[in-house]
Order: structure tokens, then sequence, then C-alpha cells
């Protein structure tokens, strides 16, 4: 059993991708970083040196701290959150028994600037269906739990993402959007080298209820049916986001826990 202030690989990877998931905060040396660049999904880098002056901003949540073996830069950036009032954990092992383990990693070649709030600004077409769902779903789980998508009328997509330093995605000739016969849920997963047996079954899903493809999935039917529901269930394109956020939790949790399991009633 873990110390009371560690988190296991184990612990942490079952969290990852999940509303319950803490805040993974990367402390790791900018030598270390320069070694592997990756990162743990949906984790911010910060400085060890400066902890003092941000540990507060975390007051009352959960958090996981990150650095290259779990040793004295983990344990001395929890402690100082300890401190300051949030739930902080370090990682049992630090970032190389993470990578040891095959825990998933983020490359982060094509993760957009953060702004001065630290978040990722993205910019797409309203009145979302599938894609334009699915990929904010994979950004705010496994990039950046405070990305922010603005939903502009399709003719103004581009010039919104220069006004306003935005990321613009799921338009044509933009870098993140359809890529032959997959989608751009499919070149999110491919670029950001998020590699596992669950999003690859969920990419699956998503592309074939997106492109018409439902022979591609048995559950893509029903993804494309909840889909066009909700989109005609909410005016504003944030709300029908947030409402979807559990549709799409739903489905991970499938792909990754319960893909062998079958249901009937009344039961043997």
């Amino acid at each position: 059993m873990p110390a009371p202030d560690l988190i296991t690989v184990a612990q942490l990877s079952r969290l990852i991708g999940t509303p319950e998931a803490p805040i993974i905060l990367d402390v790791r040396t900018p030598e270390d970083r320069a070694a592997d660049p990756r990162m743990l999904p949906a984790s911010h880098r910060q400085s060890h040196e400066t902890v003092a002056s941000w540990a507060a901003a975390h007051a009352g949540r959960p958090v996981a701290v990150v650095c290259q073996r779990g040793l004295k830069l983990s344990q001395g950036v929890a402690a100082w959150l300890r401190h300051a009032g949030a739930r902080a954990e370090s990682l049992e092992g630090g970032f190389l028994a993470w990578a040891e383990a095959g825990g998933p990693l983020v490359s982060p070649d094509h993760v957009p600037p953060r702004d001065g709030e630290g978040r990722t600004i993205w910019v797409t077409r309203a009145r979302p269906k599938i894609d334009r769902i699915a990929c904010p779903w994979l950004i705010r789980r496994f990039i950046d739990p405070a990305a922010v998508f603005l939903f502009v009328v399709p003719a103004e997509v581009t010039a919104v993402a220069e006004r306003f330093r935005a990321t613009p995605f799921d338009i044509e000739g933009v870098f993140w959007s359809h890529r032959g016969e997959t989608c751009t849920f499919d070149t999110m997963v491919r670029e950001f080298g998020l590699r596992s047996a669950a999003i690859e079954r969920l990419a699956t899903i998503v592309r074939a209820a997106d492109t018409a493809r439902l022979d591609l999935a048995p559950q893509a039917a029903g993804l494309l049916a909840a889909s066009l529901g909700l989109s005609r269930m909410y005016r504003d394109d944030l709300a029908q986001l947030d409402a979807s956020m559990g549709l799409y939790d739903a489905f991970y949790r499938w792909a990754r826990d319960a893909v062998g399991e079958t249901h009937d009633w009344p039961g043997r």
C-alpha cells in the first residue's frame, strides 16, 4: 500500500480520462523534459522553484505531482500544495515509472500555445454534432482540462482564429481536420500520440458515426442518435458540449472497462 501522500501509477491511470481525474502537474527539470518532452495526459508544466507563488490556486482540489523519479521535487511541491490546502499526492516512481509501465504520453509538438491564464483556445463551426463534440471531449480529458472552445459561423472560423489566437479545427484546409477516410478525432489521437486500446476503440465509433459508415462499429448508430438528439435539445453550443461530456465519458468507460460485458433480461 502506498504512503498517504503517494499515488501509484495504477491508481492514476484509472483516473486519467475521467471526470474524477486530479490536476496533474509536471515539475520535472528542464533537463529531464529535454531528454523526453512527452507529458502525462492532461498535465500542466510548473516550476518547483515558484511553487509558493501558485500553490494557493489549487486549494481544495486534488492534485497529482510528477517529477522524474517521484523523489524530492514532486515530494516537495506536493507538501507545499498540501500546506496551501490542496489534496496533493506525488506520483510514486515519477515520470520514469509511468513511461516504463506503458502509460499513455502526450507529444507536446502540436499542443497549441496557452493564453495568459494557461488555457488552450480552439475555434470551430457552430451547431456541432459529433466530431466537434468528440474533439473537445478528448482535449478536456487528455490535453487541457481548462481548454476554451469558440463556436462561430462557418465563414468566420479562420478570421476568428487569427484575431483571437485560437486554433481552428474540423474545417477544411487546417491541420486539425479530416484526413482521407478518417475524421478530426482520429487526427487528434494520432498527432497527440494518445495510443491506447480504449481510445482507439472509441475513435472507431466516432469515425463510424461522423462519416456515415455505421458498419464500422455497432455502437456508432447509438452515438449518432444521441448526438443528433442532443443537438436538438440545446440551442447553445456550449450547453450542448457540457451535456455531451457525460455521453463520451460513458463510451470511454465502456471502451476501457466493459467491452466484454453483456446484458440480458430476465437473467438466467
